[in-house]
Parts: C-alpha cells; sequence; structure tokens
C-alpha cells in the first residue's frame, strides 16, 4: 500500500501544472479610493478591494510605471516611481505576485508612441542605454528597499517596434528609431541593446523575477515570430512572451489561437502571458471588429467573452497569466479624463460585474483531474491529448485528456 501511495503521489506531482497567474493591472485603483469610490461584493457589502480580489481566486497584480508622469496632462498617467512603491507594497503584503509594467517614457507607451522621457531627450545611444540600465536598477532596488520587490517585470510596453524613440516634437513622424520588419539592422541593434541593459538590471537586482517582453501583434503572427526570432537570434534574455488581446482592437478567438499556436510552433521555450484584455460591458473600446453577435455589450455578453477566453487559454499549456486591463474603473468621480468601458465594475453601483468571478478559473481551470467512467460524452465537445493535438471525437481509449480546460482521466 505504501508502495501504491507513493506511486500515486508521484504522478500526480509530475501531473502538476506549473503555477499560473491570474489578475488586472490595478494602476488607477489608489486615485479611486482617495476620490472616495466605494467598492463592493455582488450582494452590495463593502469590500476591501485587493483583499476581496484575492478571495475570488486572482493571484497577482500589475501596476505601470512612468518616468516623469508630471510631463502629462492626463489624469490616468500618474504612476511615479513613489506611487508605484506605495501600490507594489499594498499588493506584496496582500499575498499577491506584482508584476511592475516599465513604460520608459513619461506618458503612455503602446506600438503608436514611444517618446523618450524629456530628461533622457539630448542622450546618444550608448548614453541612453547606459540610463536604462542605472534607471531600471535605481528603480528595482528602490522597489526592494520598500518591501514591493518585483515578481514580474516588463521591460517595456507593446515595444513591438522599438522603444525610446526620441521625443514627440522633435521626432513627430520621423521613423528613425522605429523597428520594422523591413527596416535597417541599426534600429534593431539599438533597440536590443537597450533591451540588454533593461535586462541586465533585472537580473542583477531582481534575480528570481520574471522578465516580460510584451507586443500587441497578436493579429498578425508572422510580426510576431519576427520579433521573437529576432529576439532569440540576439540573445535577449527574458522569460516571458507577454501579448495585448483587445477583441474591438485584434479580432476574435480564433484569431488569439492562432497566435498562440504559431508562438507554441516555434519552440522559443518560453511561457506566454496575455498581460491585458478587455471587453466592453456597455459600449464599443475600439472600431477594428465587432464582436457583438458573438458578444453583445451587456455584463452577460462581457462575462460569456471571459469564460470562453479562460476555456481557451486553459487548453493552451504554454500560457501562465492571464491580466485584465483596468478593471478597477469605478464610480463617476472625474478620477480619469474618460471612462474604461471595459472594466469590471458598475460605475452606478459598485458592484462587480460577472466577468470578474470568471477569471479565476484561468487557474483552477487546468490545475484539477477529473474522471470519467463510463458517462455518455457528446461528439460536439472539444478533447485534446495532453501533448495539445485536437481530437476529432470523443476519446475512445482509456488515458488522460483535457476537456474543457480539466485534465479528465477517462477509465
Amino acid at each position: 500500500m505504501r508502495k501504491l501511495l507513493l506511486l500515486l503521489f508521484t504522478v500526480v506531482t509530475m501531473m502538476a501544472p506549473a503555477q499560473k497567474y491570474v489578475g488586472g493591472d490595478i494602476s488607477m485603483l489608489p486615485k479611486y479610493e482617495d476620490a472616495g469610490v466605494v467598492y463592493k461584493d455582488k450582494d452590495g457589502n463593502t469590500v476591501q478591494p485587493l483583499t476581496f480580489f484575492k478571495e475570488q481566486g486572482l493571484n497577482a497584480m500589475r501596476v505601470r510605471l512612468f518616468v516623469d508622469p508630471s510631463q502629462d496632462n492626463d489624469k490616468a498617467v500618474c504612476q511615479d516611481l513613489d506611487y508605484v512603491k506605495t501600490m507594489g507594497k499594498r499588493i506584496k503584503d496582500a499575498g499577491l505576485q506584482f508584476m511592475l509594467d516599465f513604460h520608459y517614457s513619461d506618458t503612455w507607451a503602446d506600438p503608436g508612441k514611444q517618446w523618450t522621457p524629456n530628461a533622457w531627450k539630448n542622450l546618444n545611444d550608448a548614453d541612453l542605454a547606459n540610463k536604462v540600465y542605472e534607471y531600471t536598477k535605481d528603480c528595482l532596488q528602490q522597489l526592494k528597499d520598500a518591501g514591493a520587490e518585483p515578481d514580474m517585470i516588463q521591460t517595456g510596453n507593446e515595444i513591438s517596434y522599438g522603444m525610446l524613440w526620441g521625443t514627440q516634437a522633435a521626432v513627430g513622424s520621423n521613423q528613425t528609431n522605429r523597428c520594422y520588419t523591413s527596416s535597417s539592422s541599426a534600429n534593431w541593434n539599438r533597440f536590443f541593446n537597450l533591451l540588454k541593459k533593461a535586462g541586465q538590471a533585472c537580473r542583477e537586482t531582481c534575480p528570481n523575477a520574471k522578465i516580460i517582453l510584451h507586443s500587441e501583434r497578436t493579429p498578425k503572427p508572422s510580426v510576431l515570430t519576427d520579433f521573437f526570432d529576432r529576439m532569440k537570434n540576439n540573445a535577449i534574455d527574458y522569460d516571458i512572451i507577454g501579448l495585448s488581446y483587445y477583441p474591438d482592437h485584434h479580432g476574435n478567438l480564433a484569431t488569439l489561437e492562432t497566435a498562440l499556436n504559431t508562438l507554441e510552433g516555434k519552440a522559443y521555450g518560453k511561457d506566454i502571458m496575455i498581460v491585458e484584455t478587455g471587453y466592453s460591458y456597455a459600449w464599443a473600446i475600439g472600431t477594428e471588429f465587432n464582436y457583438t453577435a458573438t458578444y453583445p455589450y451587456t455584463e452577460e455578453g462581457q462575462r460569456r467573452f471571459t469564460a470562453d477566453l479562460v476555456t481557451l487559454l486553459n487548453q493552451h499549456s504554454s500560457v501562465k497569466g492571464l491580466f485584465w486591463w483596468w478593471p478597477e474603473d469605478n464610480g463617476n468621480k472625474q478620477v480619469t479624463n474618460n471612462w474604461w468601458n471595459a472594466a469590471l465594475y458598475d460605475h452606478n453601483t459598485g458592484k462587480p460585474y460577472a466577468a470578474l468571478y470568471e477569471l479565476k478559473n484561468f487557474v483552477g481551470g487546468s490545475s484539477s483531474i477529473g474522471t470519467v467512467n463510463h458517462e455518455p460524452l457528446t461528439n460536439n465537445q472539444t478533447w485534446y491529448t495532453l501533448d495539445g493535438r485536437r481530437l476529432a471525437a470523443k476519446p475512445s481509449a482509456k488515458g488522460l485528456y483535457i476537456h474543457n480546460g480539466i485534465k479528465i482521466v477517462i477509465k
């Protein structure tokens, strides 16, 4: 019996999945709290947000960091180092993992704008790379000293086309420092040097943290693979492929699955995380794709999208993270310039939308093991082998399969 128990323990241990993380980018939470916004549970009871998030099965939170946000007039651009130290410590003290998102800019950094901080604008390429190293190292050390050491670090935000292009006033539409698949190697080499310096600072200061490279080119697998091929060929040190996926901008769930399958097929040896996602409860957040025939802009439509997204991600063993962007937007308090129409809170009641309660299934979905003996199985259900092969019909042989994101033993 002891040998049997030991064998069973060994098998279960071998089947145990790697740690998965689910949460959100809650960079504006302190501003809402300062404005008197009240957060409630679905029954209307007032809650402390971080405690409540953890009780709902969320285990990680993301916060962005700007170099000097005082240069921007957007109320949502306010996360300087002191702000992030305080917020990061709250996250860690709540028993949650902390993802830090370096923007390396005074304002929003995304594929259309990666502007160099004003204080760095006169640096040449070599000095700029050294500044990235010094700044990254200093920020991380101060976070550690404040009890807010990050567990995951994004060295740049949506950096598909490079970063630190120059100042907006000086560069405008100039393409000099931007990286494209057809651009000269000089642009890319400059970018690689910046990433290497950022990664070096991360490894030296927070050696246990995972480094994330973040792209939003989810609907363009060829651009994704070109980007990550270049990272591999130039020995860029990182651990996780981070993706943005917003249906209104990027397309349907099949588009996301194609991107995941393509990345997995390249065998980069990296985990994948969806570090930004969101879907509206009322109004469109983009104009590129309309998904309302499948998921209406309602609370239920948002919930169904979230549930189906979780089911899809749980069928990919490489996907280890899911983060909703700006879930905490709540209340008409003029905290920001605009509402975020894909938040997870009802602005009128302060109660969470149903989608928030679906997120926990990303962590739990692929970690449970069920058993099927002789229950009837329908042919219109999706089954996968453990190595990710989709089956054409219900499995007939005994073994371990994945069904609806759950490991099932068929005897």
